[in-house]
């Protein structure tokens, strides 16, 4: 009996033991899998990491050219949100058309303005009826395009509303549009708004309905173009009838006359430019000064040469500068058409009044002039046989000096 019983107990360590080792090795084979999986788990993501380090060019030329599409469209909202903000200097005036009416404006020498996005004012086929420039004794400042009442009339250019008004007057119902390219356009003479002020707009939206509101006589939109203030003839930047800009860039040009720029200013090289009349100055004076004629000042400003100018009068000239060089090629040119030969003592030439003048050789007594009306360097330079470079060099002057009655210049 004992001895059954110690077999029974033997069998049941057995059997134990049995149920053990079973459990131990399940238990001992669970984190062999478990730490495979998580191998291969590693295994994948080294993997991903290293293509990504072998491809960096890609990836960052991606990020990259996102981010400068983000730049770009937030730099084009500031541009809109502050148009040309850099050359206006934060001026935004909601009332007078010229925000610089009542102060002075340094103006660049040169600046490009971009003319690509440009969009026709008007749908219809473009025709002028009246054009930049003098007209019945006052000044035209735009050009007129012709519509009827109720055409929709469009934005040129990307911009910002700076007026929104009415000019019983002069403009009717009229807007004034900044641009990020540097110029103002004025929408003139309309007969319904369909913008706001300080309103965003961009090139061909509709912003207001033609009319004939205003100084009238008949349906038309008045449409200006202002850099700065001071009009530029629309003419000069756009091909109306085709619709187009003439050129991609337009440049305008500050252009400085005998020495002078505050009084002028200019948009092409043959462009009008203005004069403000000063005490004591006539007509005669002013032609001289630009080297332009009386009768061609009365023709652009429509006035007589009996009319009587005012201080402050603006007067409009073609500005045509004479460079240094252009007046030592000249003299030269005239001095091999007139057959001159080279300075000596007994060479003689003659003036403006066919008077003969003796030249005489450097090593003889210097030659003065006293300077009368109408003369200039260059015309002293034809005189005397000697280049405008020579004149100014013997007299210590600029090419550009404005010359006095009565002052006295040493021309040999």
């Amino acid at each position: 009996m004992y001895n059954m019983r110690r077999s029974i107990l033997f069998i049941f360590c057995c059997l134990s033991l049995g149920v053990q080792a079973q459990v131990f090795k399940k238990a001992t084979q669970k984190p062999a899998q478990v730490v495979s999986v998580d191998a291969a788990h590693l295994e994948k993501q080294a993997s991903e990491l290293m293509a990504n380090y072998l491809t960096p060019a890609k990836m960052s030329g991606q990020l990259a050219i996102a981010k400068l599409e983000e730049y770009n469209e937030q730099l084009s909202r500031e541009s809109l949100m502050f148009p040309s903000d850099e050359l206006y200097g934060s001026n935004w005036d909601t009332i007078n058309v010229d925000p610089f009416r009542s102060k002075s404006v340094n103006f660049p020498d040169t600046y490009t303005i971009d003319c690509r996005a440009y969009v026709s004012p008007i749908d219809n086929e473009v025709k002028i009826t009246s054009k930049y420039g003098p007209r019945r004794r006052r000044m035209h400042q735009g050009t007129d395009l012709k519509i009827q009442v109720g055409d929709t009339i469009r934005a040129a250019f990307d911009g910002k509303i700076r007026i929104k008004s009415f000019e019983r007057r002069g403009f009717g119902y009229y807007l004034v549009i900044r641009h990020p390219n540097g110029l103002e356009t004025v929408y003139g003479h309309l007969s319904k708004f369909l913008v706001n002020e300080n309103q965003v707009v961009h090139a061909g939206d509709a912003i207001g309905l033609g009319g004939s509101t205003g100084r009238s006589t008949g349906s038309h939109l008045h449409f200006e173009t202002r850099f700065l203030g001071k009009t530029i003839n629309p003419e000069e930047i756009f091909d109306f009838p085709n619709g187009v800009p003439y050129r991609d860039e337009y440049v305008f040009r500050n252009v400085k006359v005998n020495g002078k720029s505050t009084n002028t200013y200019v948009t092409s090289d043959n462009a009008l430019a203005i004069h403000r009349v000063k005490s004591g100055e006539t007509l005669s004076v002013i032609s001289r000064l630009y080297g332009t004629t009386v009768d061609e000042l009365c023709r652009l400003n429509g006035i007589t040469k009996t009319s009587t100018l005012q201080i402050g009068q603006a007067i409009h000239f073609r500005a045509r500068p004479i460079s240094v060089e252009a007046s030592s090629t000249a003299a030269k040119q005239t001095a091999q058409e007139t057959n001159q030969a080279p300075k000596t003592a007994s060479t003689t030439a003659l003036t403006a009044e066919n008077k003969p003048v003796v030249q005489t050789s450097p090593s003889d007594e210097p030659i003065y002039h006293r300077i009368e009306a109408g003369d200039t360097l260059y015309s002293l330079s034809k005189k005397y046989g000697i280049t405008v470079e020579k004149i100014c060099e013997l007299n210590h002057i600029q090419n550009n000096i404005i010359l006095k009655i009565g002052q006295k210049l040493r021309c040999s």
